[in-house]
């Protein structure tokens, strides 16, 4: 049995490891950060800030067979503020002719960007290797429990939300495109710059080229990386595009992995959010699968994935659960 919920400060040792498997900028490999961020989320639960962007949100999976976080998933409020913008590379392309030689082209280009007001990110998404392709659809039920505090909470979160996906990387854990023109400015590799840009992000602007970068100067590696996403990244992709998420033609400056937004009154989940109450009682009528959210006296938000099947104020469930009583008021998306 698995249980979806907010994180606690007894987690850390479990998140700690989980950093272990994976390179994420959102899940750094370093306890001392990973215990920040617990903090910091904690807080936004209990008492968000009008400031969204201090506001994070951390979403763990816990087997509780084994008491022990298998995975995490994660929300920004706003990423991107005065302080600390949200960087980018613009895909764009530039026309070339030659009336005398008759001879054109169309070159791919690539352009700093950064905006200030930046919206609502959802990121960190990691599940352990051993739970992967779970009939359960843990991967899918991580990304999902956002969806589902997002719609409960609008107003805790901008109008638009934004996906950053990760990029194929070679063995070492490098990026094509950071070899090919983030060095060559910051004269630093990419897991440092990655981990310099979450405290300090002002020698992007200032050591990063300004002006039109072409693709065609670029090597065949770090051309082919430009909004691509990585193997373990594809089911997150096609998730995404499936409940309204469009690429953007923008990518990270870093690596470029491949930027994704929807508005979130349009995200699928959330345009068919509905509250309702608890009904145990048997029914022949065809049953969903729904992600649900009630009131816990412990954790400031819990998930469960149910089967029932909704009609008008209730949601009737064969399969009664420790954490669900008759009559609790429950909210609720399809899963």
């Amino acid at each position: 049995m698995f249980a979806l919920r907010s994180v606690c400060e007894n987690d850390l040792e479990d998140l700690f490891e989980l950093s272990s498997l994976v390179f994420f900028i959102n899940l750094p490999n370093d306890k001392k950060l990973i215990k920040q961020m617990i903090e910091s989320s904690i807080k936004a639960f209990e008492d968000p800030s009008e400031e969204k962007y201090k506001n994070y949100y951390i979403f763990v999976l816990e087997d509780i067979e084994i008491n022990k976080v298998v995975g995490v998933s994660m929300i920004h409020a706003q990423h991107g503020y005065e302080q600390e913008p949200h960087f980018f590379l613009k895909i764009g392309q530039e026309r070339k002719f030659s009336q005398s030689l008759n001879t054109g082209f169309i070159h791919g280009t690539l352009k700093l960007g950064y905006d200030t007001d930046g919206p609502t990110e959802i990121g960190g998404l990691v599940l352990h290797p051993d739970y992967r392709g779970s009939k359960n659809k843990l991967g899918k039920q991580l990304s999902f429990s956002r969806f589902l505090y997002m719609a409960k909470f609008p107003k805790q979160f901008k109008e638009t939300i934004h996906s950053e996906l990760m990029p194929p990387l070679d063995s070492k854990g490098n990026s094509p495109l950071w070899e090919a023109i983030g060095r060559r400015f910051l004269n630093m590799n990419y897991q440092e710059a990655d981990k310099l840009s979450r405290e300090n992000k002002e020698f992007i602007l200032n050591l990063f080229p300004s002006g039109l970068i072409y693709q065609t100067l670029l090597p065949l590696e770090a051309r082919d990386a430009i909004g691509k996403v990585g193997r373990d990244t594809e089911p997150v992709k096609k998730m995404l595009e499936k409940i309204g998420f469009k690429y953007m033609k923008e990518v990270d400056p870093f690596d470029g992995g491949p930027h994704y937004r929807a508005e979130l009154k349009n995200i699928d989940p959330i345009k068919k959010f509905f509250e309702a109450t608890v009904s145990f009682e048997k029914t022949k009528e065809k049953k969903h699968e729904f992600l649900i959210t009630t009131e816990h006296e412990k954790f400031s938000f819990v998930c469960l994935k149910v089967k029932g099947v909704h009609k008008k104020n209730k949601l009737i469930i064969e399969d009664k659960h420790r954490l669900l009583k008759e009559g609790a008021s429950i909210q609720a998306i399809p899963f």
